[in-house]
C-alpha cells in the first residue's frame, strides 16, 4: 500500500550516497546538534528543510501551534535532554504565519482535545479580544496572533526550571522566537534572543506586546537595514534583492 514511500526512500539513499559517500557513516555516529527546534506540526514547516541543515544538525520537537506546555512531559523531556545532555546553545521556538492551530484558538470553538491544548492561546485572545478584533483584516489579525503566540512560548520556555538552572550554572543558552512565512519561505526573528535570567526578567510583558508588537525581521530586511546604515559587514544572500520593498508589515520580510 505504501510501497511508493519505500521507493522514494531508496531513491533518497542512492542520491545521498552518490553526493556524499560518507553521509550515512557520519549519521551513525553520536549526534551533536547545536540547536533545539520547537516548532509546529504543520507538514509544510520542517526544520531541516527551511534551515538547509542535514539530519543530525538540529534536535526537533513539534506540536500543534508550537505551544510550550510546562506540564507536558514530552516537551520537558526533550528540553532536558537537549539542554543537559546535548548541551545545545540555541533553542528556537518557530511558528508560522497562517497557523491552523492559532486560527482554531481564535474561532471560539471548543469541542475537541485540541482545544484543551490550545487553551493558553485561547485565554490570551479572550483577554485582549477588544484590541485584536480591532484589526479589521482577518488574515492580519491571525498573523499578529501567530507572532504573539511565539513570544508567549519563548517566555514560558524561559521560565522552566531546566532553562533557569542552565543559566544559573553559566551554561551558554540562547532562546529565539522566529516565525516562518509559508508564502515566501523566509524566517523572521521576533526580537533579540533571550540569553540570561536578567534578559528574561526585563522582557516586555505579553500584554504590552499586544499593544506594541515587535517588528518581525528577516535576513533580507537585515541586509537592507545594513545597506541603509552604510554597514559593509553583511553580504546579501545570492539571488535575493535586498533593495526590495519591505514596508508591508503583514508580514514584513
Amino acid at each position: 500500500m505504501l510501497d511508493h514511500l519505500f521507493d522514494r526512500n531508496l531513491a533518497w539513499v542512492q542520491k545521498k550516497r552518490l553526493d556524499d559517500p560518507d553521509f550515512f557513516r557520519r549519521m551513525g555516529e553520536q549526534q551533536s546538534p547545536n540547536y533545539l527546534w520547537i516548532g509546529c506540526s504543520d507538514s509544510r514547516v520542517t526544520a531541516n528543510d527551511v534551515l538547509g541543515l542535514d539530519p543530525g544538525e538540529i534536535f526537533v520537537h513539534r506540536n500543534i501551534a508550537n505551544v510550550v506546555h510546562t506540564s507536558d512531559m514530552n516537551i520537558l523531556a526533550v528540553l532536558e535532554y537537549a539542554v543537559v545532555h546535548l548541551k545545545v546553545e540555541h533553542i528556537i521556538v518557530c511558528g508560522h504565519y497562517g497557523c491552523g492551530g492559532v486560527e482554531r484558538a481564535l474561532s471560539g470553538e471548543s469541542t475537541a482535545l485540541v482545544d484543551h491544548w490550545l487553551q493558553p492561546i485561547v485565554m490570551l485572545y479572550r483577554k485582549h479580544r477588544t484590541v485584536l478584533d480591532a484589526i479589521a483584516d482577518r488574515r492580519a489579525r491571525l498573523d499578529r496572533m501567530c507572532e504573539i503566540n511565539i513570544e508567549l512560548q519563548v517566555r514560558r520556555l524561559a521560565s522552566t526550571p531546566i532553562v533557569e538552572q542552565a543559566w544559573l550554572r553559566g551554561q551558554e543558552l540562547h532562546l529565539h522566537g522566529w516565525i516562518y512565512g509559508i508564502h515566501d519561505g523566509l524566517i523572521r526573528a521576533l526580537g533579540a534572543p533571550v540569553s540570561s535570567l536578567d534578559a528574561r526578567d526585563t522582557l516586555a510583558s505579553i500584554d504590552a506586546r499586544i499593544v506594541e508588537p515587535v517588528e518581525p525581521v528577516s535576513v533580507i530586511r537585515q541586509h537592507a537595514i545594513a545597506a541603509f546604515e552604510g554597514l559593509d559587514s553583511l553580504e546579501p544572500p545570492e539571488g535575493l534583492d535586498c533593495c526590495a520593498e519591505h514596508s508591508n508589515r503583514r508580514p514584513a520580510p
